[in-house]
């Protein structure tokens, strides 16, 4: 089979670009639409957003194919990306992404970026996929991981982050409270 370079160099291009948008958009949703990740940001200067994939199971996977999105089962995602905003910074681990946001603005950095294991090879220099920040991530986890995982010099205290939580916790558990007893959809009529 003969590939035509520019063609397939385009796809890559393309692939690159969308798993960008991806992972960016992910982020961005996590830190503008999460209700922690909102409520933290209230306290806070900052808010780590921490991305995994998960492995979805057959019901959660038809769920997703009862929606109508798909136009056949073998196009539901195997896997989700699961995000958590945070005050301090996770354990690093393989198959994970962490960035740093300044609470309130578009502002984000790369903590690390971490493909699992069997891909490592993938996107070491000279090759196709290569990506700096990617290969920087996995040195510091093999070679520094204490680094790699050592706490921002602007971060906060573990009393005052336990002091956001609780907050935090209450105002959303007020916050769900309160939709229970006066739920959108009900109208009050006046008497």
């Amino acid at each position: 089979m003969k590939l035509n370079r520019l063609e397939t160099h385009d796809r890559l291009l393309h692939f690159k670009k969308d798993q960008a948008i991806n992972i960016a958009q992910g982020a961005e949703d996590c830190l503008k639409k999460n209700r922690l990740s909102l409520g933290l940001q209230q306290y806070s200067d900052y808010v780590y957003l921490f991305a995994h994939p998960r492995t979805l199971d057959m019901e959660e996977r038809m769920k997703l194919f009862m929606t109508g999105r798909y136009k056949d089962f073998s196009e539901v995602p195997n896997q989700k990306m699961v995000w958590q905003p945070r005050l301090c910074k996770p354990g690093a681990e393989t198959n994970s992404y962490l960035f740093r946001a300044i609470s309130n603005t578009d502002q984000m950095e790369i903590c690390w970026l971490i493909p699992p294991q069997e891909q490592w090879m993938s996107y070491k220099k000279g090759n196709v996929t290569e990506h700096e920040t990617v290969l920087w991530s996995i040195d510091q986890y093999q070679t520094n991981r204490k680094h790699l995982e050592k706490p921002d010099e602007n971060d906060l205290s573990d009393e005052r982050i336990r002091q956001i939580y609780v907050r935090v916790a209450s105002e959303i558990d007020e916050e769900t409270r309160m939709k229970k007893i006066y739920p959108k959809e009900v109208e009050f009529k006046r008497i």
